[in-house]
C-alpha cells in the first residue's frame, strides 16, 4: 500500500443542483464553440470526498478554446486562498469537449492537469449543452501508480453518488481587470 498525504477516496458525493449549474456555467462558453470548466472543492468525509462549493474562472487568468483551457497559475493559487479559506481542498473538475473531441482526457489534459491523487476529473459532452446523464461522460480519476484512469459504467454509478440537494455556492474568483 502507498502511502500518501492524500485521503484514500472511494467515492465522490455530488449535490444533485451541481450537475445543472456545471452544464449551465459551461455552456456559455459552448454557445462561442470553447471549453468551459468548473472547479470543484469539498471535503474527505469518511472515504467520499464531499462537493462544498463550485468555482467560476474568470479574467485575464483563463483561456478557453475550442479544444483546450489554460489557467494560470496565479489564478490557481487563488483558488488554493478560496479553498483554505472554507476550510476545502480542491476535489476535482468538470471541463467540457466539444463535438468530435471524444469523452477521454486529451493528452494536453494528461500533460498540463491536476495530478493530484483521487482528483476527480469530469469530461461533460457537447460543450456542456447536452443532456447526457453523468454516466455517459467521461469520468476519470487520478491514482498515484497509474495517472488518469477512466471509470467505466458500472463503476461510475457506485463510486459517483449524486445526493439529496444542499446548498452549494458558486462563487467566482479571478476579475475582468486582473488578479
Amino acid at each position: 500500500m502507498t502511502n500518501s498525504y492524500f485521503s484514500q477516496v472511494e467515492a465522490w458525493r455530488i449535490p444533485a443542483t451541481v450537475i445543472p449549474d456545471a452544464l449551465a456555467e459551461m455552456a456559455i462558453d459552448g454557445r462561442e464553440g470553447n471549453e468551459g470548466i468548473v472547479l470543484f472543492l469539498g471535503r474527505d468525509k469518511d472515504a467520499a470526498a464531499e462537493v462544498t462549493h463550485l468555482v467560476k474562472l474568470r479574467g485575464p487568468g483563463i483561456e478557453k478554446y475550442p479544444a483546450q483551457i489554460q489557467i494560470a497559475a496565479e489564478l490557481l493559487n487563488e483558488v488554493t486562498d478560496l479553498a483554505i479559506k472554507n476550510n476545502a481542498r480542491l476535489i476535482g473538475q468538470v471541463h467540457s469537449h466539444g463535438p468530435g473531441y471524444g469523452l477521454d482526457l486529451s493528452p494536453t489534459d494528461r500533460a498540463y492537469g491536476i495530478k493530484t491523487p483521487y482528483y476527480l476529473s469530469l469530461v461533460a459532452p457537447e460543450y456542456g449543452m447536452s443532456s447526457a446523464p453523468i454516466q455517459r461522460w467521461g469520468v476519470h480519476v487520478f491514482t498515484e501508480n497509474q495517472g488518469y484512469v477512466r471509470l467505466g459504467v458500472a463503476e461510475v454509478e457506485h463510486r459517483i453518488q449524486v445526493v439529496p440537494d444542499t446548498h452549494v455556492p458558486f462563487i467566482t474568483v479571478g476579475a475582468e481587470d486582473g488578479f
